[in-house]
């Protein structure tokens, strides 16, 4: 399954939304700065389509890896997939930073406090439960259609690729759960990224979440509801496009 036909529908929903997003704050007439939205947003989503594109070509042909291929050790590789899944992303944060500091293996690319940074940290977030739940859709396909598809003379190749076609809407819906991790993390995005906007109040590596943490520390309730019905269209909008998505395998 491309990439692209989930994270071009995702990719596709940014201008509207930080049109909209605009609109609202102009009618409500609240403190911010021109451009200090949109350019959350567009933070938000670069990093998190970013983080989740590397992390799915890299996930899903693991979980196919793992799905279709018996070896030593696979159930402790399992284990460990699934464990990631509740991994505490303040731990994670830590991690990247210290992988990105001065003192860590990759300080010579001066990545710390930096949009690259917090793809990485995303990318690890995102990663086990791409990995996890596509692998349970690739092996919750009823043999019987390996059988009929080896049975109709086709390959190993041939049959799994048959499988992988049943199992594309779990692999979709993998992807769109790391993506609403991705964007709905705090605590490794703020450690890495340092939460930072310019003189003109332009974000740098300022996202929603990190946004809405701050508002809401100072007390500027009203801003940070605002903030948080921009997150929570978002996180809407990539429902609408799994359901879509799950429609549209129905019908064929």
């Amino acid at each position: 399954m491309p990439v692209e036909s989930v994270v071009q529908p995702a990719a596709a929903l940014v201008g509207p939304v930080v049109v909209l997003t605009e609109s609202a704050v102009a009618l409500v007439d609240l403190p911010f700065r021109e451009g200090y939205v949109s350019s959350i947003v567009y933070v938000s989503l670069y990093v998190s389509l970013i983080a989740v594109t590397l992390s799915t070509l890299f996930s899903v042909p693991v979980a196919i890896f793992l799905g279709f291929t018996d070896f030593p050790g696979k159930g402790l590789v399992k284990s460990v997939i699934n464990t990631g899944m509740g991994f505490p992303s303040v731990v994670v944060g830590l991690l990247v930073l210290f992988a990105v500091s001065n003192q860590g293996p990759l300080g010579s690319l001066e990545l710390i406090f930096t949009k690259e940074a917090m793809i990485m940290s995303q990318f690890v977030l995102a990663t086990p439960p791409i990995t996890a739940i596509s692998l349970a859709a690739i092996t919750g396909v009823s043999d019987d259609v390996r059988d009929a598809a080896r049975v109709l003379g086709g390959t190993r190749l041939d049959a799994a690729l048959v499988v992988l076609k049943e199992a594309r809407y779990g692999i979709a819906t993998a992807i769109l759960a790391g993506f609403g991790r991705a964007i709905s993390e705090v605590g490794s995005v703020l450690i890495v990224g340092g939460n930072i906007t310019s003189s003109d109040g332009i974000s740098k590596t300022r996202t929603l979440t990190t946004a809405i943490q701050l508002e809401a520390r100072q007390g500027q309730y009203e801003t940070a509801m605002v903030l948080g019905g921009v997150l929570v269209a978002l996180v809407l909008a990539v429902n609408a496009v799994v359901v879509r998505f799950g429609d549209q395998g129905v019908q064929r």
